[in-house]
């Protein structure tokens, strides 16, 4: 069984940054493209950032580049999403999600494209 498993979410002041990691288990993590999804209450689910397995293209949200940062780490099945400059309105749920349905634009910033996701970490942005 696969699960995900998000933590660093936290209370932070507008400017300020945060790291948060996704470790994934129970398959091959490699085989994975790996999403970042967040969602604001009363809001629908948003694409933020996504990474492709191999050999690792990044796909980011307007409202997040240049900004926000996605990486992983094969060897410590692991996402990490670093994010910079954070605004109040980065607030939400941020949730990690994997899937191996291809690592086409399509595919990685449509959250019914992904087979797997975690329980999501608290970000909130002070102002």
């Amino acid at each position: 069984q696969v699960q995900l498993v998000e933590s660093g979410g936290g209370l932070v002041q507008a400017g300020g940054s945060l790291r948060l990691a996704c470790t994934v288990s129970g398959r091959t993590f490699s085989s994975y493209a790996m999403g970042w999804f967040r969602q604001a209450p009363g809001k629908e689910r948003q694409f933020v950032a996504a990474i492709s397995w191999n050999p690792g293209r990044t796909y980011y949200a307007d409202s997040v580049k240049g900004r926000f940062t996605i990486s992983r780490d094969n060897a410590k099945n692991t996402v990490y999403l670093q994010m910079n400059s954070l605004k109040p309105e980065d607030t939400a749920v941020y949730i990690c999600a994997a899937t191996v349905r291809g690592d086409t634009l399509v595919v990685l910033t449509t959250i019914t494209r992904y087979d797997y996701s975690g329980q999501g970490t608290q970000v909130t942005v002070s102002s």
